[in-house]
């Protein structure tokens, strides 16, 4: 499996144009490390992305990150002004929905909402890596059925389509959701053979 930089975006019908800016010496980078290689950033080897600077060690890893952002289904689909319309329109249909929604009994919404666009971003190849629990401790306690997974994958496919977001680019990211069933199902990994 490819790392998570490495999925391709998605486009809204009424994407917002993100932009880039290859300026090469901002003084304001907002990382250390090179989100690439993880060694130090070069604070005069920098981009721009959705507002944020990022720096890198090298050109090379600069090019490989606007690259990256370029053909990743979270550009594709808008970046985080989508992301965001889309995680609030899909929270709207599952709390609405009476065979899942008591999953959500109790939970902030407000921070769930903020986690959830955090993880979808970085999911779908956003600039920022998730860096909260992974999928199998975060469902761990939830006793989740397939059936409850299906019903929420439902959902985000439906809200999808709702923000008319291209059939082949909605197919990409459900395969991405699918990708994570096994985790929050808490099923038994498999074994490599």
């Amino acid at each position: 499996m490819k790392p998570l930089r490495h999925i391709p975006r998605f486009s809204l019908t009424s994407s917002i144009l993100l932009s880039f800016s290859l300026s090469g010496f901002s003084q304001n980078a907002v990382n250390e490390k090179c989100p690439i290689t993880g060694r130090a950033a070069n604070p005069k080897c920098t981009t721009k992305y959705e507002g944020e600077t990022y720096a890198f060690c090298s050109g090379k890893c600069c090019k490989e990150f606007t690259e990256d952002r370029h053909n990743s289904i979270y550009h594709k689909i808008g970046g985080a002004a989508a992301v965001n319309a889309t995680i609030d329109l899909f929270y709207t249909k599952v709390l609405a929905d009476k065979t899942v929604n008591h999953y959500f009994d109790g939970v902030d919404m407000k921070k769930q909402h903020k986690r959830q666009k955090a993880f979808v971003s970085a999911a779908l190849g956003g600039p920022k890596a998730w860096t909260g629990k992974d999928m199998r401790k975060a469902h761990l306690s939830l006793e989740l059925k397939e059936s409850d997974f299906n019903a929420i994958a439902g959902h985000l496919q439906k809200t999808l389509q709702e923000l008319k977001v291209k059939e082949e680019l909605i197919k990409q990211v459900m395969a991405v959701a699918a990708s994570t069933k096994d985790d929050v199902l808490n099923r038994k990994k498999k074994s490599a053979k």
